[in-house]
């Protein structure tokens, strides 16, 4: 039977527990398995490092979610990308990136991936010719992310699949700011998904996860085998807290959106704000592709201060029910000044983020109140 996104996050991998009953999983809080003889481990579990049921009830749940054939539950959204790069990379390979990409993800490619020899070449990804020619005879890879962290560009999945596909390269997607529930980009030809469960997954800022999410499972196996090997793996608290996030995800979301949409809005309006980057705006330049490929807009909303830099910085320090902090897709708002925190690493390099920057994560409290409170913080 096919069932809806919310029942999926709800159930899949997620059967009552078959000893007790038990309607939600079991933590598997354990380093090692009773094997019933020399090389006979009961159900295949041995070591946790390279198998857990709290973590694999995790991986079930999100490959329904993303409608992928198999995931990968990591400790965190870098380890997760690390590790996908060392499984299908080799040096001398080639990575085409965002222009405007996560600063960690930007620092991953520069600053570790390059000493071990994959080169990469930034692109902007709304613009399938500049991606096109940002191609080598040895790109393996396009990287894209949409929306994408923190300018809020949109990148065609579609196109860029047939353009990867044609070149035997393959497209991963950072899907974290729009989760699997405003946008599913294996369905669009992406073969793999990249997620930071940090974020929306989990949902309430308490635990640091990461996965990937596989269009073919053949492609997953050299991934599974680095997993094990590099040992980058999440907990089964962790994992357990993570799926407990994804059982909400969906109501979470349209919260979310509801709210970054009326905080959108009110921007546009504000003398203080410059420019109000949010894919809902029909003025966006990437609104109509988001609007074909995404359910609803997502809970991120970026501007650029009237002022300048230290106008940025004077809002992001006068916020009050926005909270002052890095990361997003919790339930309370976060604002922060991307050029100076999340993505400090990119100063001086040709992903620098605008110095006038302001990030919004919008939550899902009385928007009322965080209306009000951008007002003081504009004032």
């Amino acid at each position: 039977m096919n069932y809806g996104f919310e029942t999926l996050a709800i159930h899949a991998g997620q059967e009552p527990d078959p000893r007790t009953g038990a309607v939600v999983p079991p933590i598997y809080a354990t380093s090692t398995y009773a094997q019933d003889a020399v090389g006979s481990p009961r159900l295949g579990y041995e070591y946790s490092r390279s198998g857990n049921p709290t973590r694999d009830a995790l991986q079930e749940c999100l490959a329904a979610l993303e409608g992928g054939r198999r995931a990968l539950a990591f400790a965190s959204g870098l380890a997760a990308e690390d590790t996908l790069l060392r499984a299908v990379c080799r040096p001398g390979d080639h990575v085409v990136i965002p222009d405007d990409a996560y600063g960690g993800t930007f620092r991953l490619f520069a600053k570790v991936a390059e000493r071990w020899g994959l080169t990469w070449t930034a692109a902007h990804m709304s613009d399938v010719d500049a991606v096109r020619a940002a191609m080598t005879g040895r790109t393996r890879v396009i990287w894209t992310e949409t929306p994408t962290n923190p300018l809020l560009g949109i990148a065609d999945i579609s196109a860029l699949a047939g353009l990867a596909h044609e070149h035997d390269a393959i497209l991963v997607v950072d899907n974290t700011f729009a989760s699997p529930y405003l946008q599913q980009p294996i369905a669009l030809g992406a073969d793999v998904v990249v997620h930071s469960t940090t974020k929306y997954i989990g949902g309430h800022s308490d635990v640091v996860g990461g996965a990937l999410v596989f269009a073919d499972a053949a492609l997953a196996e050299p991934v599974a085998f680095h997993q094990n090997a590099m040992g980058g793996v999440d907990g089964p608290f962790d994992a357990w807290l993570t799926l407990r996030g994804v059982r909400t995800l969906g109501v979470r979301m349209d919260r979310h959106c509801d709210n970054a949409e009326r905080v959108a809005e009110y921007l546009t309006r504000h003398r203080a704000v410059a420019t109000v980057l949010y894919p809902g705006l029909s003025d966006h330049p990437g609104h109509e592709i988001a609007a074909k490929q995404m359910r609803r807009f997502g809970g991120m909303v970026s501007f650029r201060a009237a002022g300048g830099e230290q106008h940025a910085i004077e809002i992001c320090n006068r916020a009050r029910l926005f909270v002052l902090a890095e990361s997003l897709g919790g339930v309370e708002s976060l604002i922060e000044h991307p050029g100076r925190m999340t993505h400090a690493s990119a100063a001086g390099s040709p992903l620098e983020v605008p110095a006038d920057l302001v990030r919004l994560s919008v939550g899902i409290e009385t928007v009322d109140d965080l209306l009000a409170d951008l007002e003081q913080a504009l004032a």
